[in-house]
């Protein structure tokens, strides 16, 4: 169910003190990898492939999510254990070969350049598994800017559950309201509002078709680089 939009709870600019950013559809652009490894593994065990507009509509809420939908070709449906079982590993084959097809956006490296030099401590939170979020980052050149990453099997918890953002205000030593998330995804909203902390969010990512100005945000920004005009240093 989409998220229907609400009274901001954070005015602008906010003061925080540490800004975590989530990975696909926010940092980079990853359906086009994404969506092609889905379909070749589709085409592996003998299924029709899906339209990449589609596919990306199945994005945000981690890998096993993404081919389970593929497989039912619905959002919440669960295929046969024994076929997601087969699938699963079929993809993840094809997904490695793809990754660092991923690009970022524009404005990120330009935004985490500005946050960094203005005092922001940084993170990444992501419901991607480890395994992926790391050789992601680093082949994109975006891991120096991080302190911590958590990656979707780093905690017993992921997104939309607060724990990840948790953890990441106790790692930088601040109450979970001076820390920003900036996202794209409703998964990113519900996170943030039960963990306490402001959000901001991209038009341009993975929300499921839906558009971030029905979020309940804090401010819909263009791009990273818009952010800081947003926020203040305390």
């Amino acid at each position: 169910m989409q998220q229907a939009a609400t009274i901001r709870r954070f005015s602008t600019p906010v003061s925080v003190q540490a800004v975590v950013t989530d990975l696909d559809g926010t940092l980079l652009h990853s359906a086009p990898q994404l969506a092609e490894a889905a379909n070749r593994m589709l085409r592996e065990i003998d299924y029709a492939p899906v339209p990449q507009e589609l596919l990306a509509s199945y994005i945000g809420n981690g890998i096993g999510w993404l081919v389970k939908r593929a497989l039912t070709g619905e959002m919440h449906a669960t295929p046969d254990a024994a076929l997601f079982e087969h699938a699963l590993p079929i993809f993840e084959k094809h997904y490695a070969d793809l990754l660092l097809g991923s690009k970022p956006y524009g404005g990120v490296i330009e935004g985490l350049e500005a946050m960094r030099a203005a005092g922001f401590r940084l993170g990444c939170i992501t419901n991607k598994a480890a395994r992926f979020t790391g050789p992601l980052l680093e082949g994109a050149g975006l891991a120096k800017y991080f302190e911590i990453v958590i990656s979707g099997d780093t905690l017993p918890k992921k997104k939309p559950h607060p724990l990840p953002l948790r953890h990441a205000a106790k790692f930088f030593g601040i109450p979970a309201d001076k820390l920003l998330l900036i996202g794209d995804s409703l998964n990113d909203t519900l996170a943030a509002r039960a963990a306490g902390c402001p959000v901001f969010c991209v038009p341009y990512g993975y929300n499921h078709g839906e558009p971030a100005e029905a979020l309940d945000t804090d401010a819909v920004i263009a791009d990273l680089s818009a952010a800081l005009p947003l926020i203040k240093r305390i």
